[in-house]
């Protein structure tokens, strides 16, 4: 049996601004209609599998816990307090897995396309034996072309028909390097997926690298489980050192084996790569959404509300979201990543947050706004409830636009429906619940000195927010 472990870390902020910090990529649906995540999960059908455990921040675990939902998976989801990078977050799933049953685990990142699915069960099918056999595989990528931007794993001696030993691991190799590499098909692009038994990770890491092993033995001591959630002890684990799998095991050990992989691997590692991957019109065009297009070629166009009309452009990058706008040369699109860089060292939102913000209950698109206003468009799903909270700042007016509504406004509840409303004043306790089966709409317009998300007080919450 295999345990599929996701990794569902990261910013990627190289895919700004469709990615941002509080909703990365992992958890956006960029090559079809399910998100990054799903797709990875979806792609191991036709393997014998136990419950997957996902690894992920706190501030993700909604959206984790509600993507794998809508695909009726379960699983096991690791709240990491702080990232530590991937040694000590693989140590902390292969803990959880060898105290219920020590299988093999199947390490995979939550933000990877692979387009030729057949082709990577076939590659993890043949990995098996070598994983039942001690060895700590690895996936190596059969290059397309010279990339620069990947490090590479050498392949050693060959172990089976399907399998070889690590030679060596690569750094991202200059344009010369890389092109030799090509030509010398004896390496691979570190795809950074791997197989192995969960105790023998365990085991290798105890020994090459003791400190991250006893940091998060240490961490899972003092758990607390909330349904699928686990939390482990932050101090604990903010002591860890913060290393990869690579540097810590994997180029230490001497049963480390790469197994080939040529299934259409991408990592969607920037703009310029998901055009790569999507499909193009006759003059190169991958567009998503709404375009009309004049002596428009070799570009990405995604739009999400609005039309894109485009003239006379070759080879750029337009994106456009509801609070911000993309426009690059596909050529420069690693550097994405100054432009989030600029903004979260200036305290702008849009690094963070999209005007649109996913919560547990729902979601919530902030429409309009000025110096003592604000209007938001609502969506609480069914049965679900924001928690019981009070502002010190700010009135609230609610308009129900679709649904029925359960409103608690000061020490009174009762039931609000379409083309119906409450007014809140500052500082009365108030909840809002969607008690029926339909999505609950409202419009809430929000007046008063303050109107910041940390002016609430919340004195009962479901999610464990107070």
């Amino acid at each position: 049996m295999i345990t599929p472990v996701i990794m569902a870390g990261g910013s990627g902020s190289r895919l700004w601004p469709l990615s941002r910090s509080l909703f990365p990529k992992q958890f956006l649906a960029l090559n079809g209609k399910a998100t990054m995540l799903q797709q990875t999960l979806q792609r191991l059908t036709g393997l014998t599998l136990e419950r997957p455990v996902v690894i992920c921040n706190e501030e993700h675990r909604f959206i984790v816990a509600e993507q794998l939902r809508e695909i009726n998976q379960s699983g096991t989801i690791i709240l990491e307090p702080v990232g530590r990078n991937t040694a000590p977050a693989i140590a902390l799933a292969s803990k959880t897995v060898v105290e219920s049953k020590d299988s093999l685990i199947l390490i995979l990142a939550a933000d990877h396309v692979i387009l030729n699915e057949s082709a990577f069960i076939d590659a993890v099918e043949k990995a098996i034996p070598l994983a039942e056999a001690g060895k700590l595989v690895t996936f190596g990528i059969v290059p397309t072309e010279a990339h620069t931007g990947y490090g590479y794993i050498k392949r050693g001696e060959s172990v089976n028909e399907h399998g070889f030993q690590v030679d060596a691991f690569v750094e991202k190799p200059n344009a010369k390097i890389a092109s030799e590499y090509f030509e010398g098909k004896e390496h691979y692009w570190n795809s950074g997926m791997f197989l192995m038994k969960a105790s023998r990770y365990l085991e290798e890491l105890n020994q090459f690298r003791p400190d991250i092993y006893t940091a998060c033995e240490s961490a899972l001591a003092n758990t607390s489980k909330d349904e699928d959630f686990i939390r482990i002890d932050k101090g604990a684990f903010e002591k860890c050192p913060d290393e990869s799998i690579d540097y810590a095991v994997m180029e230490k050990t001497s049963d480390a084996v790469v197994v080939p992989l040529d299934a259409g691997w991408s990592d969607i590692g920037s703009w310029s790569a998901l055009w790569d991957v999507n499909n193009k019109d006759s003059n190169g065009n991958a567009v998503i959404g709404d375009s009309i297009m004049h002596e428009t070629t070799n570009s990405l166009i995604q739009g999400s509300e609005r039309l894109i009309a485009t003239v006379g452009i070759d080879n750029l990058v337009i994106v456009d979201t509801k609070d911000a706008l993309l426009v690059a040369s596909k050529d420069k699109v690693q550097d994405v990543k100054k432009i989030v860089e600029q903004l979260k060292a200036e305290g702008r939102d849009e690094f963070k947050n999209h005007r649109e913000v996913y919560r547990p209950w729902g979601k919530y698109d902030s429409i309009d706004n000025g110096t003592r206003y604000q209007v938001k468009r609502i969506t609480v799903k069914p049965g679900e409830k924001l928690s019981i909270q009070m502002h010190h700042h700010r009135a609230e007016h609610w308009i129900v636009v679709s649904g029925t509504a359960k409103v608690t406004n000061g020490d009174k509840t009762f039931l609000v429906t379409e083309n119906e409303s409450t007014y809140i004043p500052i500082g009365v306790v108030h909840a809002l619940e969607n008690p029926g089966k339909l999505p609950l709409e409202i419009i809430e317009v929000q007046s008063g000195t303050y109107l910041g998300e940390d002016d609430i007080v919340r004195f009962e919450d479901r999610y464990g927010r107070v």
